[in-house]
């Protein structure tokens, strides 16, 4: 006995689906897994590496292809196919599996690791921990967390042990902590990353602060003695970290040593002076603007290393 199915019915199995709605409509493609991040990035460029077969559907699990009616309606009669999938792919909602997200999940935690451990160091000895150290003290952290949240919820209140980074004493409302509760696949891992970093600083589970950057600043030596101008701006509180605040006053050549941790060179050629010397991250947007400020332009900050570690044992 001969059985006929529908002639807009393809049957597809281990795929990826890329969801958009449009016109009252759903419309479905289907990719090979893992491949629809790579597009997205811009790693794979090449649509027969994406999509299992390039045609748009209505549901892939019941094979339902979306008539061309359908499609003319919700993207325009005049828009190709190639065109309505590459939007699918662009702006629809991916559909991943259990495994799937597991892995992807796995692969984000690790990078946000890396990160990390790249740009926070032990403050005395200035050096790196290893990543395996930062993702105990994020597994710590996640886990307090969980807690505190447990507890907020049976007790309406925050009842949070008192972190080791400074707070607001006395001025209203209690700052609110930045916390740490494990990665997500929705945000990227450098945005991941600055929040782990954040909180790592305020909680202080191992002793730990962001790695120097090491710049070159440069000034004509005739605006060194003069006066500073009025109070310099407030730090802005570059990558989470508090900013230096009020500078002391002086000279220009004075305000600019007060934003250095350590110099590590300092001469003066011709008509121009420069220095080299580490700065906290927190700083650093204050001295940018303190020097494209005083000197109208003729000043310049140079970054020669944006993380500044010791390694070794």
């Amino acid at each position: 006995m001969q059985i006929n199915q529908p002639s807009n019915q393809i049957r597809l199995t281990n795929v990826s689906l890329v969801r958009l709605k449009k016109g009252k409509k759903r419309f479905e493609i289907a990719c090979y897994k893992n491949k629809v991040l790579e597009y997205r990035s811009g790693i794979e460029t090449d649509l027969d590496n994406v999509l299992q077969i390039p045609i748009v559907f209505l549901s892939v699990s019941k094979g339902q292809t979306a008539p061309t009616q359908d499609l003319a309606k919700a993207f325009g009669a005049k828009t190709s196919v190639d065109d309505i999938i590459q939007e699918i792919l662009k702006k629809g909602e991916m559909q991943v599996g259990e495994k799937e997200r597991h892995a992807q999940a796995e692969r984000i935690h690790n990078e946000v690791v890396d990160i990390v451990a790249g740009k926070l160091v032990d403050p005395k000895s200035k050096r790196v921990y290893t990543a395996g150290m930062i993702e105990k003290a994020l597994e710590q952290l996640s886990s307090q967390g969980a807690q505190h949240k447990q507890e907020d919820q049976g007790k309406g209140t925050s009842g949070t042990a008192t972190p080791t980074a400074e707070g607001e004493e006395g001025k209203g409302k209690k700052k609110e902590l930045p916390t740490w509760t494990g990665v997500v696949t929705t945000k990227s891992a450098k945005s991941q990353a600055l929040e782990a970093m954040k909180a790592l600083i305020a909680w202080q589970p191992i002793p730990v602060s962001r790695a120097r950057m090491r710049l070159r600043v440069t000034c004509p030596s005739n605006i060194l003695k003069q006066a500073v101008k009025g109070t310099a701006k407030k730090a802005a509180q570059e990558d989470g970290e508090e900013g230096e605040g009020e500078k002391a006053t002086g000279t220009v050549k004075d305000r600019i040593l007060s934003y250095i941790e350590q110099v590590e060179t300092q001469d003066t050629e011709g008509q121009e002076w420069e220095v080299v010397g580490f700065v906290e991250p927190g700083a650093f947007k204050g001295l940018g603007e303190f020097i494209g400020g005083e000197t109208k332009g003729r000043g310049r900050v140079e970054v020669l290393d944006m993380a500044v570690v010791h390694e070794g044992d």
